[in-house]
């Protein structure tokens, strides 16, 4: 979800280029003012995500807040998912290695 959400907000970013500095005409904004839209849905799913991810992996406040600011930073989603999914599977890895083996 964070490649979907960065995609989406780097998406709505040329939007709002095209809207307030370009001054596009309306025929272009009519094309793509679906954006906004669904950038804001898709980042509703992303904090869904996010939220089960913080839960699951039990971090700490600071953590759940700089993942959701992830979504409205732009390339902040693909750096922060990179080391998130990182840490996520080490800490995977380690309750895996530690949990006993079924013989």
């Amino acid at each position: 979800m964070a490649w979907v959400t960065g995609v989406m907000l780097l998406v709505l970013c040329v939007e709002m280029v095209l809207k307030y500095v370009v001054h596009a005409p309306e025929s272009v904004m009519g094309a793509i003012g679906w954006v906004p839209f669904a950038h804001g849905w898709i980042y509703v799913v992303y904090l869904v995500t996010v939220f089960d991810l913080w839960s699951t992996l039990r971090w700490r406040l600071g953590r759940l807040v700089t993942m959701a600011l992830a979504g409205v930073v732009p390339l902040m989603s693909f750096v922060l998912e990179r080391r998130v999914h990182a840490q996520a599977q080490a800490r995977i890895d380690a309750a895996a290695a530690t949990r006993p083996s079924a013989a």
